[in-house]
């Protein structure tokens, strides 16, 4: 095998094996603590601008399919793993994890102490970090992760979200059929795609929603053009408040329509409302995430990715928590009834990760249904 490093800003280094491609990933680095599901982290494009580290021990080993992408291509900067299966075993598998990062241009690293990484940046913080092949000295590294610019204050949905609207028909995934088609349409969605999961626009398929998703940037009035009955904000990468544009849509469509938001979608709400949010120290990632519902009192085990949280104190009077984090109390959902919206931080659509939250889906169903009375 190929050596491979891994340098932080502050100069410690992992010296470890290359798999996927030869080069360099540059990003912020994040520990996700999810068991499975490496393919959907992957192509999850809130990973934008980061370089994941898998706090489980091997990854790999049922390899990759063409049925469990969450977007067009994946998006993370770099992959670090305990130890990597070389060899994967699963039906479903169609190549290699180290073939699909070679063909991505992914750089990965394997054998390195993932365990010691992971408390490295429980106890200082989401680092910027290169993972790279090749000969450059760890010094030259360090000093190039060192002025890499970060999350804060870059506008990271531009890159990934569509060039143009387009339908979205494909329905929540059977073992025995693959994805189908999903319920008869009740209702059309228009979904902001902000770094939108596929799994988001088959769950909304399947409550019974006809889905037309656009692109980041669309105006408000384009939105109300489509005569929807309800609009869905989307998750997305890295810190909300450059995303200006996405605010001023928003503000311009609270109380137009029922309004759904997840994650990056629920923070952009949070603005559009009048809020702030602000950075977490190392963020939430991973499909163990648990969650109260302060109404009912019910925890719920969540899959979550974000490393911006919204500020409740800073919401104006009459927008409730509905949502809290019970690992460190920060704001997972919102509330205004009277003007027909709710967001949680959360993923409800799981992939990977625990179903218990897809109930939220036919919450945004009965508001629309609410709402045609």
């Amino acid at each position: 095998m190929k050596r491979a490093r891994l340098v932080l800003a502050d100069g410690t280094v992992f010296e470890g094996e290359s798999f996927g491609a030869e080069g360099e990933g540059i990003g912020e680095i994040v520990f996700n603590t999810s068991l499975f599901g490496y393919q959907e982290i992957l192509t999850d494009p809130s990973y934008k601008g980061q370089i994941v580290a898998m706090t489980y021990t091997q990854m790999g080993n049922y390899g990759i399919n063409d049925e469990d992408v969450e977007s067009r291509k994946p998006f993370v900067e770099g992959f670090i793993v305990r130890e990597y299966s070389e060899v994967p075993s699963s039906w479903r598998s169609q190549q290699t994890l180290d073939a699909y990062l070679k063909a991505h241009n992914i750089v990965g690293i394997s054998e390195i102490d993932t365990r010691k990484l992971t408390k490295l940046l429980r106890d200082k913080g989401a680092q910027i970090g290169i993972v790279a092949t090749g000969e450059a000295r760890n010094e030259e590294l360090a000093k190039k992760a060192a002025s890499h610019p970060g999350l804060v204050g870059r506008d990271l949905v531009r890159d990934v979200s569509t060039d143009k609207p387009y339908e979205w028909t494909e329905g929540p995934w059977s073992i025995e059929g693959g994805y189908t088609k999903g319920a008869p349409t009740k209702f059309h969605v228009v979904a902001y795609d902000f770094g939108i999961k596929r799994n988001i626009l088959r769950g909304l398929v399947g409550a019974g929603c006809r889905v037309t998703v656009v692109p980041a940037s669309t105006p408000a009035k384009e939105v109300l053009a489509l005569k929807p009955d309800g609009i869905f904000l989307s998750n997305g990468p890295g810190d909300p408040e450059p995303v200006e544009y996405a605010v001023e849509n928003i503000r311009e469509l609270v109380g137009t329509k029922p309004m759904f938001g997840i994650c990056l979608g629920h923070q952009l709400l949070g603005l559009a409302l009048g809020g702030k949010t602000y950075k977490l120290k190392f963020g939430h990632h991973g499909g163990n995430q648990p969650v109260m519902d302060l109404e009912t009192r019910k925890v719920e085990i969540t899959s979550q990715n974000h490393g911006f949280c919204v500020d409740l104190d800073s919401l104006p009077a009459g927008v409730k928590a509905t949502h809290v984090n019970l690992n460190d109390n920060t704001v997972e959902g919102l509330a205004l009834p009277d003007r027909k919206l709710f967001s949680v931080q959360y993923h409800p659509e799981a992939s990977p990760g625990p179903h218990d939250a897809s109930y939220l889906f036919e919450r945004f169903v009965k508001m629309m249904e609410n709402e045609r009375g």
